[in-house]
C-alpha cells in the first residue's frame, strides 16, 4: 500500500518543563519562539507537562519519556500526530548559583522537551538532547538558556542529515527483546496485529517506551506511518491509501508496498501512547477507543488491569498476563509458530554477549538486528500470502487448487484461531481492500517452519523450559554453598586432626621423659647398691621359678578322685537298668550288636568265648571280659560284659597309684 503524506513538515519545537512545588508540572518556556507564542495552547496540549515529567522520574538522576501529541487541523495542513521526547534531570537546590525565591524544595526537577512530526529520528535526537540537558544543569543557572537556543537551531540540520541515510530503527535492541521474552515475543507481535488493548507497565520510563517502539518496528514501514496514532478519531491513512499497480521485485520497498505493508495498526479507534499519564485514562476508557498500545509507570493501573487491558506486559517482573479469554485462545502458538520462534530464540542465545547485548558475540550476521528483522519480515509476508490463498480458495471452492504443491489450508499453520481473529480487525479490512487477490503468486503461501510436531520440537521445548528454570544459576549457588560447607568441614577436620596429633606427640614426649626418669633412677639405685657391695639383678630380666611337686600331686589326686566318683555313679545307674531288664521278657541280641562286640573284643585282645588275648601291656584282661553265653535266663548283665566296668577301672587306677 502507498500512503500519501497528509501534512506538511513541522519544524522541531523545544520547551522546558518545570516541576513547581505548588502547581505541579508546567511549561516554563518555549525555546526559539517569539514572546507570546504558546504551541501548547494553540494545539490543546494540557497534558504535555505530565507526559514530559513521568511518574517516578524523581527516583533516577536522568530519565527519558516518549509520548504522542495531537496536532489540530489548520487551513495549511491536516490534523495529524506529533511525537515528543523529554530528558528529565534533577539538581539539589543548594547547588544553584542564584536560587529563586519560589524554589522551596530540596531539589529542582526540570525536563527539556523536543516535539517533532516523526519518531523516525528519535535515536539521533536523544543523543543530542541528553548532552545538552546535562550541560545546562551543569551551569547551575537555569536563567542562562543559550545552550538550549543553539540546540533548537541545530535540530533542522540534524534531521535533514538523517533523511539521506539508511532507515534507522528506534527502540530497545530486538536481541534484548527476544532474550527477555523468548517465545512470548511472537505472542506480543501477534497480539499487536489483533488490535487489542495492550498495556505495558514498568518503573523505568525510558525502557518502558523503547520496548513498545521495538515491538511496532517489527512491522516493516510502520515507524514512518504513525500519523494517526495520537488520536482514535484520526483515519487519514485509509483515506489517503491507494492500491499499488506495479511491482519491482528487485526493490524491497516496492515488494513490501505491493504486499500491503505496513499494516495500519493505528487507525480509526486506535491509539499509541508510549508513555500515558493517569490524566489520559479518560481517553483509554472512552467508548470510541477500541484498541491501543500504551505504557504506564503508575502501579494504580495494575489494580485495574481487567478494565484497561486485554494483555498486560509487566517489565519489572518479566511477565505477560492475558486477561481476555478470547485473546488468550487466539494467541496460542501453532506448532510451526513455536518451532520458528524457538529457532530465533536459540540463535540469539547462542550469540549472546553480556557486555554488548545489541550485537552478536562473533559480530556476524546471524543473530544480529538485521537478521531478526528479516526473519519477522519473512514470517509476515508468508502469513499474508497464506491468508490470501485461503480467501481465494474459499471464494472458488469448485476449482482445482492453483498450486498443487500446497496441501490443504496453509493459513492454518499460523493458528486458525488467530487467523479468524485477525480477519475481524480494522487493519485486515484495510489491507484486504488495497491488495491484489493473487499475492500468493509473489510469495509462497507457506509457513517458514511448516510441518507437524516432531521429536526435535519436543526436545527443543524441554530444553527451553529447563533453561527458563535457571537450574544452572541455582546449581551454581548450591555448588558455592556446598563448597563453603566442605571447606569449613575440612578446616574443622584438619584442626581436630592437628590437635589430636599434637596430643599424641605430647603423650609420647611425656612417656619418653618418664622412661628417662625411671632409667636414671634405676641407674642411680644400681650405683648406690654397688657402693654398698650388693649386686643388683638386671632390671627387667625374667627369672623362671622351680616346680612345686606337692602342688602337682594334690592336683592329680583331686582329678582322679573326681573321675572315680563319676564312674561309681554311672555303675549304679547301669545296675538299676539291669534289674529292670530282668523283669521284661528275654530277647536275643541283634546280630549287628554281636558283630560290633566281636570287633571291639579283637581290638581289646579278648574274644566273646572268654579266651584271653595278650595285649602289649603285658597283663591279662580276662577279668574284664565275660562270655555272652554265660548270661543266665537271657539276662544281659553288665558285670564281665563287653561294656565298661567301673570296678575294674577302679582297681586299675589303684594299681597305677601304687
Amino acid at each position: 500500500m502507498t500512503t500519501l503524506n497528509p501534512s506538511t513538515a513541522l519544524a522541531p519545537l523545544v520547551c522546558v518543563i518545570d516541576f513547581h512545588h505548588a502547581r505541579g508540572p508546567e511549561v516554563e518556556a518555549w525555546i526559539g519562539l517569539e514572546n507570546g507564542e504558546d504551541p501548547a495552547a494553540d494545539h490543546d496540549w494540557p497534558l504535555l507537562p505530565f507526559m514530559a515529567l513521568s511518574d517516578g522520574a524523581h527516583a533516577s538522576t536522568e530519565d527519558y519519556s516518549y509520548f504522542t501529541l495531537r496536532r489540530s487541523a489548520t487551513p495549511s495542513h491536516a490534523a495529524t500526530s506529533l511525537f515528543g521526547i523529554s530528558c528529565t534531570r534533577q539538581l539539589p537546590a543548594s547547588e544553584l548559583i542564584d536560587r529563586p525565591a519560589d524554589v522551596t524544595r530540596s531539589t529542582v526537577q526540570k525536563a527539556v522537551v523536543v516535539v517533532t512530526d516523526s519518531p523516525q529520528h528519535f535515536g539521533a535526537i536523544k543523543a543530542q538532547l541528553g548532552v545538552v540537558t546535562a550541560a545546562w544543569f551543569a551551569q547551575r543557572d537555569f536563567t542562562d538558556i543559550e545552550i538550549l537556543q543553539r540546540f533548537h537551531e541545530s535540530l533542522p540540520r540534524l534531521l535533514e542529515n538523517q533523511e539521506g541515510q539508511i532507515e534507522h530503527y528506534f527502540g530497545i535492541s530486538l536481541r534484548e527483546l527476544i532474550h527477555e521474552f523468548k517465545w512470548q515475543t511472537l505472542v506480543l507481535f501477534k497480539c499487536a496485529l489483533l488490535q487489542r488493548k495492550v498495556l505495558f507497565f514498568g518503573s523505568h520510563c525510558e525502557r518502558l517506551c523503547m520496548m513498545q517502539f521495538a515491538l511496532i518496528s517489527l512491522i516493516p514501514g510502520l515507524m514512518r506511518h504513525l500519523q494517526d496514532s495520537a488520536d482514535p478519531a484520526f483515519n487519514s491513512a485509509e483515506e489517503k491509501t491507494v492500491m499499488p499497480t506495479s511491482l519491482k521485485t528487485s526493490e524491497r520497498s516496492s515488494l513490501l508496498a505491493y504486499m500491503g505493508l505496513p499494516l495500519q495498526l493505528f487507525g480509526k479507534g486506535s491509539l499509541f501512547g508510549p508513555y500515558t499519564p493517569l490524566q489520559q485514562l479518560d481517553m483509554l476508557a472512552d467508548a470510541n477507543t477500541k484498541a491501543y498500545i500504551v505504557g504506564s509507570t503508575n502501579s494504580l493501573l495494575l489494580q485495574q488491569k481487567d478494565r484497561y487491558s486485554d494483555i498486560l506486559i509487566n517489565l519489572d517482573d518479566h511477565t505477560v498476563n492475558i486477561t481476555s479469554t478470547s485473546l488468550r485462545q487466539a494467541s496460542i502458538l501453532s506448532t510451526p509458530d513455536r518451532r520458528w520462534i524457538d529457532f530465533l530464540t536459540q540463535t540469539v542465545n547462542d550469540t549472546w554477549d553480556e557486555t554488548n547485548p545489541a550485537r552478536p558475540k562473533d559480530h556476524g550476521y546471524t543473530g544480529s538486528e538485521e537478521f531478526i528483522r528479516m526473519q519477522f519480515e519473512e514470517y509476515l509476508l508468508a502469513m499474508l500470502s497464506s491468508v490470501k490463498y485461503k480467501l481465494y480458495m474459499e471464494k472458488h471452492p469448485s476449482q482445482q487448487p492453483l498450486m498443487p504443491e500446497v496441501h490443504g489450508d496453509p493459513a492454518s499453520e499460523f493458528s486458525n484461531d488467530w487467523v479468524h481473529a485477525w480477519m475481524q480487525t480494522e487493519n485486515f479490512r484495510i489491507w484486504n481492500s488495497f491488495t491484489d487477490s493473487h499475492l500468493f503468486d509473489i510469495v509462497d503461501p507457506k509457513h517458514p517452519c511448516s510441518g507437524g510436531l516432531s521429536v526435535e520440537d519436543v526436545q527443543r521445548r524441554l530444553a527451553a523450559q529447563v533453561a527458563e528454570l535457571h537450574l544452572d544459576e541455582r546449581l551454581e549457588k548450591s555448588r558455592e554453598v556446598i563448597g563453603e560447607r566442605v571447606a569449613a568441614g575440612q578446616a574443622k577436620v584438619s584442626t581436630a586432626y592437628n590437635k589430636l596429633w599434637a596430643d599424641i606427640e605430647a603423650m609420647r614426649k611425656a612417656q619418653r621423659e618418664r622412661q628417662e626418669e625411671q632409667k636414671a633412677a634405676a641407674e642411680k639405685l644400681r650405683l648406690e647398691q654397688e657402693k654398698e657391695g650388693k649386686v643388683p639383678e638386671p632390671a627387667g630380666k625374667w627369672k623362671a621359678q622351680g616346680p612345686d611337686l606337692s602342688n602337682a600331686r594334690a592336683s592329680a589326686g583331686a582329678y582322679f578322685s573326681s573321675w572315680g566318683s563319676w564312674a561309681s555313679e554311672k555303675r549304679k545307674g547301669w545296675g538299676n537298668r539291669s534289674v529292670s531288664a530282668n523283669q521284661s521278657p528275654a530277647t536275643s541280641p541283634h546280630p549287628g550288636d554281636v558283630k560290633r562286640a566281636e570287633e571291639f573284643q579283637r581290638d581289646k585282645g579278648t574274644s566273646l568265648d572268654g579266651s584271653t588275648l595278650h595285649s602289649s601291656s603285658g597283663y591279662s584282661s580276662h577279668k574284664r571280659i565275660a562270655s555272652y553265653d554265660e548270661t543266665t535266663d537271657g539276662e544281659k548283665s553288665n558285670d564281665g560284659g563287653v561294656f565298661f566296668d567301673a570296678e575294674v577301672a577302679e582297681q586299675e587306677r589303684n594299681a597305677w597309684r601304687a
